[in-house]
């Protein structure tokens, strides 16, 4: 049992360690309690319920992204870099990724990255409507490719351990996929997130609805 005051911030580092070792299922104010070797009562004095634990544990894994950010640089290379700065989740806490991407936060963390985005793209010529719009645009992107790097979502080509066989695959019902399986069950990640983002970039830059110089 350690000596250290329980605090919020204790608590929740305690639930994200438990979701990192066992998932999100297995958090519970019980567990938590356990973990750190105090009362399950005295974890409600700072987290009135789990869910307020859980936007914790979100909160905080935002509050360590490093979402550094250049306003000189240009608006193209801002987006590069904020986009990968999200990425840093699946990274740095892969089994928390869901609670961080399914939640919405109001607080500073969740509002951050927000506001940069926003200021990004109104900076590069979009109103507010269209600002708004590529921003939801970028975050389904992020959101799935964060969801399928950590493997919590099933998609047409699934996180497998290993690349599917061409046994598995009938040659004359399937023809592209029986060429090309070992392309269509592997993934680099990192690369196919470059090329995401490098493809939204580029179709926003032409886009009629972007106007230069209007900021």
């Amino acid at each position: 049992m350690s000596s250290e005051p329980l605090s919020r911030a204790r608590i929740v580092a305690a639930a994200i360690d438990l979701i990192e070792r066992e998932g999100a299922d297995a958090v519970s104010m019980r567990r938590v309690a356990a973990d750190l070797g105090v009362g399950v009562m005295s974890l409600y004095n700072h987290v009135p319920n789990k869910d307020a634990l859980l936007n914790g544990v979100a909160e905080a894994v935002l509050s360590g992204i490093e979402f550094t950010d250049d306003p000189d640089a240009h608006w193209t290379d801002r987006v590069r870099a904020q986009a990968r700065a999200f990425r840093q989740i699946a990274h740095g806490h892969p089994r928390s990724t869901l609670l961080v991407v399914t939640r919405q936060l109001h607080s500073d963390a969740g509002l951050l990255p927000v506001e940069r985005a926003l200021a990004t793209l109104r900076g590069a010529g979009f109103d507010g409507v269209d600002a708004v719009r590529v921003l939801r645009m970028f975050i389904a992107f992020i959101v799935g490719s964060l969801l399928r790097e950590v493997g919590m979502t099933p998609t047409f080509a699934p996180v497998r351990t290993s690349a599917l066989s061409a046994e598995e695959v009938d040659p004359v019902l399937f023809p592209e996929v029986s060429a090309l399986s070992s392309l269509v069950w592997a993934s680099d990640h990192e690369a196919e997130f470059d090329f995401g983002v490098e493809l939204l970039i580029q179709a926003i830059a032409v886009h009629p609805a972007r106007r230069e110089g209007i900021r």
